[in-house]
């Protein structure tokens, strides 16, 4: 069960095209656990739509303004197009997060990111934020943080909790400068997220703070 959702602002962007690679990965692979904000990404597309087809462009800027609306509505159909095929996540990783990393859990090239967790890297051609899965273990905190940017986390096995609530698979979180948290793993299971950011984490433990440049974090 859902509990935690994209915001309005985040789901419109991706609608219209004007949200980032890194940022769609992840908003792409909720939408594939989420009926909920699937049924809103329609509501909005829909009245998207309508108002495009509303406007009468004429030549000069109008027109130009016109077809760049149409192009960064466009530039979201290869990530969307995994969202409308893939009615919900019956694998470990979404189709969309997939579609980078592939699927086998075991293939993968994890890097240490500390004593108890570890991270991968997700290639796009993104400059503007940075996507990586981490791995922690069962029973771990993440150091107290707060942010420099935005922060979007999509769990994808395992549960953490923070001071907003319990996090579990499918379940989203967006965090920005205003928020400060620890996050702790559930005992039971490792916990598996996808993390985007733009800006490095802003830590409250020295010794982190000495070594992030080092963790790239």
């Amino acid at each position: 069960m859902i509990n935690h959702h994209i915001s309005d602002e985040s789901l419109l962007d991706f609608a219209s095209g004007a949200l980032g690679e890194a940022w769609s990965i992840a908003v792409a692979s909720h939408l594939t656990f989420c009926t909920q904000c699937r049924d809103r990404l329609s509501e909005m597309e829909a009245l998207g739509g309508l108002l495009l087809s509303s406007i009468d462009p004429v030549s000069g800027g109008m027109n130009d303004s016109f077809e760049a609306i149409r192009g960064r509505l466009d530039e979201g159909k290869k990530l969307k197009s995994n969202v409308s095929k893939v009615k919900r996540a019956s694998n470990l990783f979404p189709q969309p997060l997939a579609h980078y990393i592939g699927n086998d859990l075991n293939g993968l090239d994890w890097r240490r990111l500390g004593l108890k967790a570890h991270q991968i890297i997700v290639k796009t051609s993104d400059e503007s934020a940075t996507a990586r899965l981490l791995k922690i273990q069962e029973g771990e905190p993440i150091p107290e943080h707060s942010h420099d940017g935005l922060e979007m986390t999509l769990v994808i096995s395992g549960a953490y909790s923070d001071v907003s609530g319990r996090y579990g698979r499918g379940d989203f979180q967006e965090a920005d400068e205003e928020i400060e948290h620890r996050p702790v793993v559930e005992m039971g299971e490792e916990c598996i997220c996808l993390t985007v950011t733009n800006a490095p984490l802003r830590f409250s433990n020295l010794t982190t703070r000495i070594v992030q440049p080092i963790l790239g974090v």
